[in-house]
């Protein structure tokens, strides 16, 4: 594909991420214009062994570092978005960077890496970086739905690593709607099919029936989620997962979900 079809079809997303990344509208514009004007000038910068996506976020990073864009910070204001912005400036620049490709823009860890010139293992630190520093300002109880005792303990210590605390681990629909009922949990990570022939997901629109909560979907059978029906697959998962994913989605769930329980918030009023 040529490089001006690429640019043009990846631009609104560029803008995106410029924009998260700076904290300003004004500002992640300037950036991309910044890289545009570097493209027209010289398109031999443009790398041709990797994904043009890849590419065009490897050149925005260089230009990122290196050139330094004096905009005026605009209001942060009020609501979800004004919420976020304040949860990434809480994140380290290369927490902030890695969260906003993997979680965000959708990029794998791997692509992440070549865009940020970072190693695998350098990314993974980031990821768990990331999360951690979320979790002091989103961290939250979290409801696991989860028949194989393996993988629940695998998940609950996940869970604890990013600081978030497990309200109880469930292994049938019944089980998981009393605790989900008894806890209000911030978040709820699900499989489909548990151990007595009960489903999770008529678990989790029993719990979503009663409230509001992110879901994280991990399971063997993505293709039963896939109907147009309640609960929508926003977050999903397949098995078997790889730690780094499931670390980034958590995040991600609790970053945009708003109605995860703050843990702050909850002692407060207790």
């Amino acid at each position: 594909m040529a490089i001006a079809q690429t640019v043009a079809d990846q631009l609104p997303f560029l803008r995106r991420y410029a924009r998260a990344i700076t904290g300003s509208q004004a500002s992640g514009d300037a950036y991309v214009a910044a890289v545009l004007k570097t493209l027209a000038a010289d398109p031999g910068l443009f790398p041709r062994d990797v994904d043009g996506r890849v590419a065009l976020y490897k050149i925005f990073t260089r230009i990122w570092s290196s050139v330094r864009v004096n905009m005026e910070a605009e209001p942060q204001g009020s609501g979800l978005a004004a919420q976020a912005q304040r949860s990434l400036e809480a994140l380290a620049p290369r927490s902030r960077q890695v969260f906003l490709l993997v979680s965000v823009e959708g990029f794998t860890p791997e692509e992440a890496g070549q865009i940020l010139g970072l190693s695998s293992e350098e990314v993974a630190a980031a990821i768990d970086e990331a999360g951690r520093e979320l979790a002091e300002v989103v961290a939250t109880d979290v409801l696991i739905i989860e028949d194989e005792p393996i993988i629940s303990m695998d998940l609950e210590a996940l869970v604890e690593s990013l600081g978030h605390r497990v309200c109880g681990v469930a292994r049938t629909q019944r089980e998981a709607v009393q605790l989900a009922t008894e806890a209000e949990p911030g978040l709820v990570l699900a499989d489909i099919q548990l151990a007595d022939g009960s489903s999770g997901l008529d678990a989790v629109n029993d719990i979503l029936s009663q409230f509001d909560v992110p879901v994280i979907f991990i399971t063997a059978y993505p293709e039963r989620l896939l109907t147009g029906e309640r609960p929508e697959p926003v977050f999903l998962i397949s098995k078997p997962f790889q730690t780094q994913t499931v670390k980034a989605i958590v995040s991600q769930a609790l970053f945009f979900g708003t109605k995860a329980h703050r843990r702050t918030m909850r002692a407060a009023s207790a």
